[in-house]
């Protein structure tokens, strides 16, 4: 049987192909503009649908027997279409500055603990119903034309199925869900003046959407045969790739950005998550849920000190034929902190500060400080933050004893060990960096028959690679730095307060 993960990033999408005992068999890719200015972020959905059809014919010519795809996607964007399905205008992106007016004014009818209590989700105006309160106020002929809502997910799903259903996780990166009921809140819904009706139906992580229309697959290049699969949103997609299914595990996603996703056995304590900006996200295990805990900027800061100072460096390992990172690493003379703190919120702060307007800072420099000294404590300060977040997240029910590492972070020896060493906990990394491909042909698998349960998925498809160990002097030395860290965003922020 051959499974595929289709996977909607906000930059691109990718189709890879799996046979049923987790051997990766293709992948195709194509990437598709972002139109960011000042006053809106926004991205042409036609354009991933192109996307789209592109890798879904070439996965198709090479594999023609694909049993079913599984789609995940980014969250909180979404598109308004008329009766057609025909989108009536570019789907805002979640960083889109619009909606903060019409998120208060949905607190202020509600009342902000009513909008988080049954969401799941400290108010903000990054999600979807807050900008679809401004088009229906800024933009009333496009709302009034508007028969469907979607977000990424079911606007593919749809497309390809004429089904229109949205999963769980996906769901409530609206911030009209109701994570108890699991169903729209008609409360908020009414509160926002938008009709329940143009959304897509709720459903269960990983339900079949059913086969692939006979239309869509002369688009697409696929059987008719092939079934489709609502999977989840992509860091839950992620968090079942690394095989985390209860709450003894956490998931560290090492990408662009730094995310932290424990598992929760029962609904954690929600006015702890609200306090600390963590959202409250059903999972793919029922009654289990995760939450995020991320900063923005993880291999982010990474890249960014690379090509800020490492042009030498860069050049040597062009020359070697390694890899830039092997040559920074190697560099350190020491195991040990380097006692530099560095403030990673180069893009502003995540949990559990939600701060867009914190910068990041580089504290301790000498005279004799060397550029790898600067590398590894830009590692070391995205690990510091991710125990912020541990910290903040503890009494609210987290037990996780493991972590499984993912992302391209997770080839790096030396931050593995790093986060070993402050978490003071095991860390274990995927052999598969792109977990989330990896969970969303997992869910399809499963929904096609191939697999029993998760863990029978994970079984046949998740293979672990080395483990990291805790080493209890170099916690107890990170631990004397992490003090002086953990009071570096208050003396910081204050310096960096514009107007």
């Amino acid at each position: 049987m051959k499974i595929g993960g289709l996977d909607i990033g906000s930059t691109g999408c990718k189709l890879t192909v799996f046979d049923d005992s987790g051997i990766q068999l293709g992948q195709a890719y194509r990437d598709y503009p972002v139109k960011r200015q000042l006053s809106s972020h926004e991205i042409d959905i036609s354009a991933i649908m192109d996307s789209v059809r592109a890798v879904t014919r070439e996965m198709a010519d090479q594999f023609p027997d694909l049993t079913g795809i599984g789609v995940t996607s980014f969250g909180e964007t979404f598109v308004m279409a008329d009766e057609n399905g025909e989108p009536l205008r570019p789907a805002m992106m979640y960083t889109d500055p619009r909606g903060e007016e019409e998120c208060r004014e949905l607190c202020d009818r509600l009342g902000r603990q009513t909008v988080a209590h049954v969401t799941g989700l400290n108010p903000h105006q990054m999600y979807s119903v807050s900008k679809i309160m401004w088009i229906r106020k800024n933009e009333p002929e496009i709302y009034a034309r508007t028969r469907y809502i979607f977000l990424i997910e079911d606007y593919i799903v749809w497309q390809l199925t004429g089904r229109r259903q949205i999963d769980y996780s996906l769901a409530t990166r609206t911030m009209a869900f109701d994570i108890h009921t699991l169903n729209w809140s008609s409360e908020i819904f009414a509160a926002a003046g938008i009709d329940t009706g143009m959304m897509s139906t709720p459903v269960p992580i990983g339900t079949s959407a059913g086969n692939v229309t006979a239309e869509a697959a002369a688009r697409t290049g696929l059987s008719v045969n092939c079934q489709i699969i609502s999977a989840c949103h992509d860091q839950v997609a992620a968090a079942v790739g690394a095989g985390a299914f209860d709450g003894s595990i956490a998931v560290d996603g090492a990408g662009t950005t730094e995310c932290l996703i424990p598992i929760y056995d029962t609904l954690p304590d929600i006015q702890i998550m609200l306090d600390g900006n963590f959202s409250i996200v059903p999972y793919a295990v029922s009654g289990k849920y995760v939450t995020y805990a991320f900063n923005y900027t993880g291999g982010a800061l990474i890249q960014w000190c690379i090509d800020t100072f490492a042009r030498k460096e860069k050049d040597e390992a062009a020359a070697r034929g390694v890899s830039v990172y092997t040559i920074l690493e190697s560099k350190y003379p020491d195991e040990g902190p380097t006692g530099i703190l560095v403030l990673p919120h180069f893009a502003g702060a995540a949990t559990p500060y939600m701060d867009s307007g914190a910068k990041g800072a580089i504290i301790g420099l000498r005279t004799e400080t060397s550029l790898a000294e600067i590398y590894r404590a830009c590692m070391e300060g995205v690990v510091y933050e991710m125990k912020v977040n541990y910290d903040a997240l503890r009494d609210s029910g987290i037990h996780f004893t493991t972590v499984h590492a993912t992302g391209g972070g997770a080839r790096s020896r030396v931050w593995m060990q790093m986060k070993a060493d402050i978490l003071n906990l095991p860390v274990v990394c995927m052999e598969v960096s792109h977990a989330g491909t990896v969970g969303c042909a997992m869910l399809t698998g499963m929904a096609a028959g191939a697999y029993r349960d998760l863990k029978d998925a994970a079984d046949h498809m998740i293979r672990k690679g080395e483990v990291f160990l805790p080493c209890s002097e170099m916690h107890e030395k990170y631990m004397e730095i992490y003090k002086r860290y953990q009071k570096v965003y208050g003396a910081v922020r204050p310096l960096v307060q514009e107007g």
